[in-house]
């Protein structure tokens, strides 16, 4: 049989005397991972080494100190015997992300972001439930890790968090219950520390707006992820969940013109809220807009919006603005909403110019399927907090705080 080499030479001369071109000759491959290492994937891998390791250090040795070291058969001896901290991730008292939880609420200013459970859900008018939502949000919440590895940030190594527990609200009426959170939101906002508001149903967005407005003389613009556009003055005679951005940008310093709000459409959108937005001149993008813009492109519009003339955003994520497929649990299911890889992509871009506060509303544990909504509300917190990280603009809300509220 003749070799492969002196086949492959008289292949060549029967196409060059036929008045052929000359085969194509086979390229060689660069090594594929050669073509990796610019990839995001290879450059998270190295990212990593540059974090620190202080805070879980610092953390497996006060769960020692806080839980008795364990037992002698035990090989790792960073394993006290009551469970403390991060791990395991099954155990302990369901604080968010196991952070610290605050008892006396005036500590919060000790750290750069605090998280309130609002277990509110008054105001609501079809499927109760959402006042179980912060319960939810952070039994599951337990499952993360703080680090994230596409962004390359811990937020146990470059931040503090902690958990202020819920606000008291009053279960059937809306308005001690509003100004129960609008205080406790206030507080929050005016020790420094970043308020991270658990709703609750959307009602709460206008007193948590509030609280922070009360506090700063400064503009505040809101993005808003929702199904619903949520602007009309009333619903059923009160100021339901369908209400908050009609009494929101009727506050002195928060205009209708830097409320942008995104994924809006559907059947299940009030025509009293769209006269509403009409008339005040509010910003709206569908999701067919954002298709064909493109995400990045829906979240430079954003920000230009919201940021016009404001000295810091506010940002408002419905998660029945994802398709009801992802999300189960909550009280107004849409088909047609957000894939959760595209809002989060666009909650990450707008994060990174930096927050005033971020609430999440609208988990309804009861109508949940294996927690998958309470995990995608979780995810909405950290990917906020893990982009202001990664951006430098964790704390850039502090220099709006120049009429503090003090109890």
């Amino acid at each position: 049989m003749p070799h492969p080499s002196s086949m492959r030479h008289s292949l060549t001369r029967t196409r060059r005397f036929a008045g052929l071109p000359p085969a194509p000759q086979r390229q060689r491959r660069h090594h594929p991972n050669f073509e990796i290492r610019g990839m995001q994937g290879w450059k998270a891998l190295e990212a990593e080494e540059k974090l620190s390791e202080d805070g879980w250090r610092k953390e497996q040795q006060w769960a020692l100190d806080m839980g008795l070291p364990g037992a002698d058969s035990i090989t790792d001896k960073s394993i006290p015997t009551f469970a403390r901290g991060e791990l395991p991730h099954f155990a302990g008292i369901n604080t968010f992300m196991k952070a610290p939880y605050v008892e006396n609420v005036r500590d919060v200013g000790r750290y750069d972001a605090a998280v309130l459970g609002i277990p509110f859900d008054s105001g609501t008018t079809y499927r109760p439930g959402t006042r179980f939502g912060p319960q939810g949000i952070r039994r599951i919440s337990a499952l993360y890790t703080p680090y994230n590895y596409e962004l390359g940030v811990d937020l146990r190594e470059q931040m503090t968090l902690c958990d202020a527990g819920d606000v008291f609200t009053i279960p059937a009426n809306l308005e001690k219950s509003f100004d129960q959170i609008s205080k406790g939101v206030s507080h929050v906002f005016s020790s420094g520390a970043l308020p991270i508001m658990l709703g609750g149903d959307h009602s709460i967005g206008f007193p948590c707006v509030r609280g922070i407005a009360e506090c700063t003389s400064k503009r505040i613009g809101i993005i808003h992820f929702d199904r619903h556009i949520d602007i009309q003055e009333k619903d059923l005679d009160e100021r339901m969940h369908t209400t908050p951005w009609y009494w929101a940008t009727n506050l002195p310093n928060v205009s209708p013109k830097n409320l942008v709000q995104l994924g809006i459409g559907g059947w299940q959108v009030p025509r009293y809220g769209v006269q509403e937005a009409r008339k005040r001149g509010t910003n709206v993008l569908t999701i067919d807009d954002i298709e064909k813009i493109g995400l990045e492109k829906a979240a430079e519009i954003a920000l230009e919006l919201a940021w016009k003339d404001a000295d810091a955003v506010y940002i408002s994520f419905d998660v029945d603005s994802i398709d009801c497929g992802f999300v189960p649990g909550t009280g107004w299911p849409e088909p047609g909403g957000f894939l959760p890889r595209e809002a989060l992509k666009i909650l990450g871009l707008v994060a990174a110019e930096g927050l005033c506060g971020l609430e999440v509303v609208e988990v309804s544990p009861p109508y949940d399927t294996s927690d998958i909504t309470a995990l995608f509300a979780t995810r909405v917190v950290v990917e906020a907090l893990g982009s202001m990280l990664a951006h430098g603009k964790l704390g850039s809300h502090r220099h709006m705080i120049d009429k503090p509220v003090s109890y």
